[in-house]
Formats: C-alpha cells, sequence, structure tokens
C-alpha cells in the first residue's frame, strides 16, 4: 500500500507541482486550496501520513495553524511546512519540518520519506 501525503497549497500551479512531483515519487496525494478543506479532507482520510503545507495561505488558519491542529488531532500525521518567508525555529510544532521556497523536490521527496520510516 502507498503512503497517503495531503498537500495543502492555495496557489493551483504551485500545488499541482508538488503533486505530481510526490505522485511521480510513489506517493498517493490529496490536494487542499486552504487548511478549511485540509482540516476536512483528514477528517474523511485516516490515512493520511504526511502534510505538506504552505504556512502563507488565506482563510480561517494559516499553515503553522493548521500544523497545530493536526499535532492536536492527529499526532501521527508528519507535517512539512513551506514558505518564501523565513520562520523561526520555535514556530514549527513538535518534529515538524521547513523547507523553504522555492524547494527542491529531490529535499521535499527525501523529507517526507524519512517522516514515514
Amino acid at each position: 500500500m502507498r503512503s497517503v501525503v495531503l498537500v495543502v497549497e492555495d496557489e493551483p500551479f504551485v500545488r499541482l507541482f508538488g503533486v505530481d512531483l510526490l505522485e511521480q515519487a510513489g506517493f498517493d496525494v490529496l490536494q487542499a486550496g486552504n487548511a478549511d478543506e485540509a482540516l476536512w479532507l483528514l477528517e474523511a482520510h485516516p490515512e493520511v501520513r504526511v502534510v505538506f503545507s504552505d504556512i502563507d495561505m488565506p482563510g480561517s488558519l494559516d499553515g503553522i495553524e493548521l500544523a497545530r491542529r493536526i499535532c492536536d488531532c492527529w499526532p501521527r500525521i508528519g507535517i512539512v511546512l513551506t514558505s518564501g518567508h523565513q520562520i523561526r525555529a520555535e514556530m514549527l510544532p513538535r518534529e515538524g519540518r521547513f523547507l523553504a521556497k522555492p524547494y527542491d523536490g529531490k529535499a521535499l521527496v527525501r523529507e517526507i520519506k524519512e517522516i514515514i520510516h
């Protein structure tokens, strides 16, 4: 069974780049355009192993707050956050990871594989 990754990104082209990259790496991928949609998908898909999310998104939650909710409700799900802006390490929840945009596709795949294994 292939591992499931949820990609959360409000920019459609950036989201599709991440989705294509992860599918080519052998993951099953779900996608959401904002944190609210991501939370709905997490409720509906308990098989999600990792969430890869942008930090800066419109809507009721940004990526940092989404990550905190995931840690509270689904502590077994790994988190990789990304942004074009630098963030302080203490902003990341528990074992969350950060990749600066523009991120390297190989680095993203490596981070997700490390989380799953």
